[in-house]
């Protein structure tokens, strides 16, 4: 043995020594158990031993290598070398805390294989058997669990709640223009643009605004028939009927009315008639240019009214269903953050995109400030849930298997039931019971899986034992 190693195991037995003599000369320091049956037992084994630490006295975590004592007062009990050392929490000994001697009914795989065995074995890996002592199995598939590792493995109950279930449901979206609000600037006959007025693409016209100045042939011959049926309408029904036919003609040519008033105030006729803007809006495409020639039916504008809008929002296929018309839905622009417009389902469109298999629903906004804008992104948040009140627990409080749906109702003292039960909707991470419980029944929330590990492994071997029994 090297010095080093020597003088480190000397420091180690001085510091034992220490540590003992000290216990020794303060017997009340010792464990209840030692002190008690110390005057019954033999010279050669009353004394525990050197002491090695100290433990709290309720058997917590806490050591020291010194005396000490509890925030109470109470004094640490001390801890011999024959004890065994162990720093996991356990329960109370025997010797601190008298319990009532348990029956081993038999011994069951570690590995939670149906096997048992009616004396201990080692299963092939060598790892030893667990006791199963009585009335920690019971007929109704119930499993019971030690309050140590309930609280080891944490455990946690809750009752089932009846209230209302909130199942908002996200989804993306555009925006995009009311169809209703757009329209087209088309001459109805041949016509020569002579000149256009300052507007382009974007701009912001008013309904009446000046857009172009147009010569139609057809149109000045109509309009000239029409100033003639006026002049000789004085001449009795004969040229009031001639009249009306005139004005018949020029609607049908789609000459504005304001011009038509003016030919009838002034008696006179423009060469070259001025074309409105039919609505107000934003112009989105702008096709006439200085000169040139347009047939009928050509489209010279464009214009768009955006003072509503419509966003369109791509619903899964699976949540399609919790979908109605009316419910409210927030809107938030991916370019806006915190920035949020609401508004209601006004239309579910009756088919499925077949690539995304995605539908669709459509919300009206209010757009008067002209702060949404075609083909920008929205995060959609619709309210699907009811006002009508039913069974709810939380989430995690569900085994999901796919073939069985469970929970675990804690039964108190320990004991805990799996109970199949028939779900409902979902949302706001709370799933609806239709049926299995009964409200204030407290079921599981965390740890379930262990405890339903443990009751389908007790179920297995209560039916492997049934079994063996009719044999």
């Amino acid at each position: 043995m090297s010095p080093i190693s020597r003088g480190f195991v000397v420091s180690v037995a001085v510091m034992a020594a220490g540590i003992g003599g000290f216990a020794a000369g303060r017997p009340d320091l010792w464990p209840t158990s030692l002190t008690r049956t110390s005057a019954a037992m033999p010279a050669a084994t009353q004394s525990p031993g050197r002491v090695i630490y100290y433990q709290d006295p309720d058997g917590k975590p806490s050591y020291s290598a010194t005396p000490v004592k509890t925030p109470d007062g109470r004094a640490y009990s001390p801890v011999p070398e024959s004890a065994e050392m162990s720093f996991e929490d356990s329960e109370p000994s025997p010797s601190v805390t008298a319990q009532p001697e348990r029956k081993i009914k038999y011994y069951r795989n570690p590995m939670g294989l149906p096997d048992t065995s009616p004396t201990p074995k080692k299963d092939s890996m060598g790892m030893d058997y667990l006791p199963v002592y009585e009335g920690e199995d019971s007929d109704d598939g119930s499993v019971k669990i030690s309050p140590v590792r309930i609280q080891k493995t944490g455990v946690r109950s809750e009752p089932v709640e009846r209230g209302s279930l909130s199942m908002p449901l996200r989804a993306p979206g555009t925006i995009q223009l009311d169809e209703r609000l757009i329209s087209v600037v088309a001459l109805r006959f041949e016509a020569f643009i002579e000149s256009v007025a300052n507007v382009t693409t974007g701009s912001v016209v008013r309904k009446g605004q000046p857009l172009m100045k147009v010569y139609g042939p057809a149109l000045s011959s109509a309009a000239a028939e029409y100033l003639s049926a006026l002049r000789s309408a004085a001449g009795g029904e004969l040229g009031s009927q001639a009249m009306k036919g005139a004005r018949r003609r020029l609607d049908n040519l789609g000459m504005p009315e304001g011009v038509i008033e003016t030919i009838e105030k002034t008696r006179d006729l423009p060469i070259a008639v001025t074309w409105p803007a039919p609505q107000d809006g934003v112009v989105l495409e702008r096709a006439a240019v200085n000169g040139m020639r347009a047939a009928p039916g050509d489209v010279m504008f464009r214009i768009a009214d955006t003072s509503v809008v419509w966003a369109l929002i791509d619903i899964s296929e699976r949540d399609l269903a919790r979908v109605r018309l009316g419910q409210s839905v927030t809107l938030t622009p991916r370019g806006m953050p915190g920035t949020t417009f609401t508004g209601k389902v006004s239309l579910i469109y009756p088919q499925i995109n077949k690539e995304t298999r995605t539908g669709r629903v459509r919300v009206e906004l209010d757009n008067h400030d002209g702060v949404l804008l075609p083909d920008m992104y929205v995060d959609a948040r619709i309210a699907t849930g009811s006002d009508t009140p039913v069974l709810t627990v939380p989430e995690s409080a569900v085994i999901d298997s796919g073939e069985r749906q469970v929970v675990l109702l804690d039964k108190g003292d320990g004991r805990f039931e799996p109970r199949q039960v028939k779900l409902g909707q979902r949302g706001a991470g709370r799933t609806e019971i239709r049926e299995g419980v009964s409200e204030g029944d407290k079921v599981v929330v965390s740890a379930n899986f262990l405890i339903d590990a443990e009751s389908n492994l007790k179920a297995a071997l209560q039916g492997l034992t049934a079994l063996g029994d009719a044999k």
